[in-house]
């Protein structure tokens, strides 16, 4: 009898880490006015938990164009930091992974497929590895109530012993390879207030049908905002990362470690920042305007040809209090939008054509994070992170259309 306790008692400790994926919650949608533009806002997140969108230059719906992949750190049972779903449609939130090593700074939302990628490691003597989700079935089964022990996701490769991830990774354009940022050696820990600690970093690649790695480029610098160009096979653009201002700021590469360069060769009085694709062949960005020195010199949301260099600047906020300044920007690849957050939580949309600029929504904050707006695929849409309805406490999750 002892015997029989004592294994069920390990098949019951050793036997959960599936339980969760698949888990649905409660929906807390909701539609709310914005008081300045009288835009509709949909919540989708209450803010009861600490919910975030994944990091502006990756895509945040899934394929299907209804559900919004999100990560969050309260939620789930054993308060891990888990990947979730939000069904935009109804509410419905659904957890897709559990356990521990979820790498929720990693996550990358497949477009040619309904699948997440995403970094695990459970153990400091384990490697780091590759894992991909089949969103449609895992979804499916969810919603019909037939959810399996497991079987929804699989290891895609490993990475190699000792391999350090710094600056996230990213998706070729064609799904088959993925290109991760690493450090050289183990940095120092960042004292606060201070710029990021710098170590040589690098670029390196896995090929998804064999699992085989190999290093793309290596850098004097940090490593940081790894992207694969989203319509051209083979391009990968990153960054120096300081947490701050880095002397040349964005750089490009080949897959195959050729015409690794520039993107936009900056002056000494130049701050940039957040850069991503805008289509196959150019890149937007911020020329920071928020000091009373970058004030007074051209600034703004600028994209710039990868083939020729040649540059266009969306404009700038008006400088009306000290500090203002555009901060990120999402873009959309039919080259018609642009949309970008400022220091005081202001979202707006940008004609590129006109370059007429809209205020779209108001009051976000920027904390404890910032807005950071993201299209939907058809361009109809922008999600932001707010910290709106909770003070600056906790993020929600919010979506507010193009068009009035």
């Amino acid at each position: 009898m002892k015997t029989f306790t004592a294994i069920a008692l390990c098949l019951m400790l050793a036997s959960p880490a599936a339980a969760e994926v698949g888990k649905r919650f409660a929906s807390e949608k909701t539609v709310i006015t914005d008081r300045v533009t009288g835009a509709p806002l949909t919540v989708l997140t209450s803010g009861t938990f600490n919910d975030s969108r994944i990091y502006q230059t990756h895509p945040q719906w899934a394929q299907d164009g209804v559900h919004i992949i999100f990560r969050s750190g309260e939620r789930s049972g054993d308060g891990t930091p888990q990947i979730f779903a939000v069904n935009e449609i109804t509410g419905d939130i659904i957890q897709l992974t559990d356990g521990k090593g979820v790498n929720t700074g990693a996550i990358n939302v497949a477009r040619l497929s309904q699948q997440i990628y995403y970094l695990r490691n459970e153990g400091a003597d384990k490697p780091l590895k590759l894992q991909v989700i089949d969103l449609a079935a895992l979804l499916a089964d969810s919603a019909a109530g037939t959810l399996r022990k497991d079987g929804y996701e699989k290891t895609v490769g490993t990475l190699p012993a000792g391999f350090i991830l710094a600056g996230g990774f990213t998706l070729d354009a064609n799904e088959q390879a993925a290109y991760f940022g690493f450090d050289q050696q183990k940095a120092p820990p960042r004292p606060q207030g201070q710029p990021v600690p710098q170590v040589p970093g690098g670029v390196l690649a896995m090929d998804f049908a064999t699992g085989a790695t190999h290093e793309v480029v290596r850098t004097d610098f940090r490593m940081g905002h790894v992207q694969a160009n989203p319509l051209k096979s083979g391009e990968i653009m990153y960054c120096w990362e300081t947490g701050g201002d880095a002397p040349q700021r964005m750089w490009i590469v080949n897959a195959d470690g050729s015409g690794n360069r520039p993107v936009y060769e900056e002056g000494p009085d130049d701050w940039v920042t957040h850069e991503q694709f805008a289509d196959a062949d150019h890149v937007v960005f911020n020329l920071m305007g928020h000091t009373e020195k970058l004030s007074k010199r051209p600034s703004g949301i600028l994209v710039v040809n990868l083939r020729t260099g040649s540059l266009e600047n969306l404009g700038q906020v008006d400088f009306t209090s000290k500090g203002r300044s555009f901060w990120h920007n999402g873009v959309t690849y039919d080259g018609q939008y642009v949309a970008g957050d400022d220091f005081d939580g202001n979202v707006y949309l940008i004609d590129r054509k006109t370059r007429e600029h809209r205020l779209l929504t108001t009051g976000h904050l920027m904390r404890p994070d910032h807005a950071q707006p993201s299209f939907s695929a058809d361009n109809t849409r922008v999600l932001i992170q707010s910290g709106m309805l909770t003070g600056g406490k906790k993020l929600s999750l919010m979506v507010v259309p193009v068009r009035p």
